[in-house]
C-alpha cells in the first residue's frame, strides 16, 4: 500500500484541491491520513477503490457508502497491525 500526495491525487481524479477536499466533507472521499507534522496523504487503494466506483456509474450515495466502509476498514487495520 502506498500513500499519495494531494498532487497525484489531483491528477489521478482530475479534479482540483478544493474539490477533492469539499469532496472530504460531503463524504465522496476518504480523509487524508497525516503523513508527517506538515503532510497529508491519502492510501492509494482507497482512491483507485473509490476511482473504480466511479467508472463503474455508482451513485453518489454508494460511494457514500464505500466511503464509510474504507475508513472503517482502517480502524480494522490499525487493529491487525498491533
Amino acid at each position: 500500500m502506498k500513500i499519495q500526495r494531494l498532487e497525484k491525487v489531483i491528477e489521478q481524479l482530475g479534479k482540483k484541491k478544493s474539490s477533492i477536499y469539499r469532496d472530504v466533507r460531503e463524504g465522496l472521499l476518504t480523509r487524508p491520513v497525516a503523513i508527517g507534522a506538515r503532510a497529508v496523504g491519502w492510501p492509494s487503494d482507497e482512491i483507485d477503490v473509490i476511482v473504480s466506483a466511479r467508472i463503474a456509474g455508482q451513485t453518489e450515495g454508494e460511494i457514500k457508502s464505500l466511503v464509510t466502509d474504507l475508513m472503517e476498514k482502517r480502524k480494522t487495520f490499525k487493529k491487525e497491525a498491533a
